[in-house]
């Protein structure tokens, strides 16, 4: 585990840490997916609209416009596909065989991913507010 540092509270941020889109309820309704079959409790969730996201965006130069998940981790930075196949790592069997989804070419695997993102609020809606984690997830929300 690596962290990246932070002036929040004067420590640092453990790594990984997966930025989502806190309205869309696609996005919200994934977040809840893997907080239900990880392998490990690691994962940390910051939304891309919080001063935190867009800070970590700003930090590692990726745009602000970005229509994607970003996973930050200690080897960089990753967005769309890249960022899906990594989370999937991170999940229990038989989940984590999404991974191997990485064989298929990243153009195409990133094609798919920008034809949901793009209709993601017309297929899935939108919500005024990030979910609420139970107390035992709160921790693991750094934009709380």
């Amino acid at each position: 585990m690596s962290s990246l540092s932070s002036d929040r509270s004067n420590h640092s941020l453990e790594l990984p840490i997966l930025l989502f889109d806190g309205t869309c309820v696609l996005c919200n309704s994934t977040v809840q997916f893997i907080l239900q079959n990880e392998s490990t409790s690691h994962l940390k969730f910051a939304s891309l609209q919080s001063d935190l996201g867009q800070r970590l965006l700003r930090q590692h130069g990726v745009s602000a416009q970005l229509d994607s998940m970003v996973l930050v981790q200690t080897d960089g930075v990753h967005a769309k596909s890249e960022a899906a196949w990594r989370v999937a790592a991170l999940l229990r069997l038989p989940w984590r065989g999404m991974e191997s989804l990485r064989w298929i070419p990243r153009f195409l695997r990133d094609w798919g991913y920008d034809l949901v993102a793009r209709h993601r609020y017309r297929w899935f809606g939108t919500q005024d507010a990030c979910l609420i984690p139970d107390e035992q997830q709160r921790a693991r929300f750094l934009d709380l």
